[in-house]
């Protein structure tokens, strides 16, 4: 465990303990942040260079104040409604880095990869302004990432249902990129405690890529050849001294479970029968953005790679 841990005795700055957020707290908090990098430049300017490959499809926009956010995701260009789908999703949580660049990445050098065997369906940057103020939830202080159900407070999990709702049967494999920081334990879990009004209970974060598996759909045969595939790129992260990793019990070596529609997950979207999350880890020692994004795209090609393979599932 790397991550530096607060104590449970601290307070976060906005709200007062054991006391959940109202409309106050919340636009105190949004007034906290800024904008750091840009939506337009690092996202929308890759996807129009992959047209030549894919369709870009504008699934939404998203209108926060006086910002616009278009929604693109990439879908292949010869659609065989014959063949299955490969789901690819990033940035839900948008500050996580690697799950948006390595989702375009993939799309860019292996777009064409299974080319007349599968389509591919890349969302790449599902919140567009938590990417760009480096932040998990949206500005109304919504994570999208436990917001995918019927009634979702967060545009940008509903836009992304609606995106996949033609498809939500054919889809074969849905891999939901993601990254584990070591700012989930400094900021992020300690405001989300703030806004529910619950005590903050310190934890660690793994050093390494794991995944998280459905427990309604484990495969654990896949979730293992997703891990070796990732192991030639970067390290797998332990289990701690009580055999778990962020709290979950460690199922297989690099693989936790989550029940993820009950947790209203992205990863929860379609009946795919092989679906994962990955994480990873950038703030490791070991670790480089290049190898971040490299993890992600040895994923997600292992992932397609083995549920092409194994048909009768």
């Amino acid at each position: 465990m790397t991550a530096a841990e607060t104590s449970s005795e601290s307070t976060y700055p906005i709200g007062t303990p054991g006391t959940p957020w109202g409309a106050a707290e919340r636009a105190q908090w949004l007034a906290a942040q800024s904008r750091r990098r840009s939506y337009l430049d690092d996202v929308v300017e890759v996807i129009d260079g992959l047209s030549d490959g894919f369709e870009v499809v504008e699934y939404g926009v998203l209108t926060y104040g006086d910002e616009r956010f278009p929604l693109y995701a990439l879908r292949t260009r010869a659609w065989n409604d014959a063949l299955p789908v490969a789901l690819v999703t990033g940035g839900v949580h948008g500050y996580e880095t690697s799950g948006v660049h390595g989702a375009l990445q993939f799309a860019a050098r292996h777009g064409t990869e299974h080319a007349g065997r599968v389509n591919l369906l890349i969302a790449p940057c599902v919140s567009p302004w938590g990417y760009e103020r480096i932040h998990r939830w949206n500005p109304d202080a919504v994570d999208p990432n436990r917001s995918f159900r019927a009634d979702s407070p967060s545009g940008e999990a509903a836009a992304l249902m609606r995106l996949v709702a033609p498809v939500r049967d054919r889809v074969r494999v849905h891999v939901d990129l993601h990254e584990t920081t070591d700012t989930d334990e400094s900021e992020f879990r300690p405001a989300l405690a703030a806004r529910d009004g619950v005590a903050y209970v310190p934890g660690g974060i793994p050093d390494g890529f794991y995944l998280v598996a459905d427990s309604e759909r484990p495969q654990p045969a896949f979730q293992q050849a997703v891990v070796q595939a990732v192991e030639q790129v970067t390290h797998i992260a332990p289990a701690d001294d009580r055999g778990e990793m962020i709290g979950a019990p460690v199922v297989a070596r690099g693989v936790i479970e989550y029940p993820v529609r009950r947790l209203a997950l992205c990863a929860g979207i379609t009946d795919a029968p092989f679906v994962t999350t990955t994480e990873v880890y950038p703030d490791s020692p070991r670790s480089t953005s290049e190898i971040c994004n490299d993890a992600q795209i040895a994923a997600v090609r292992a992932a397609i790679a083995y549920a092409l393979a194994h048909g009768d599932a």
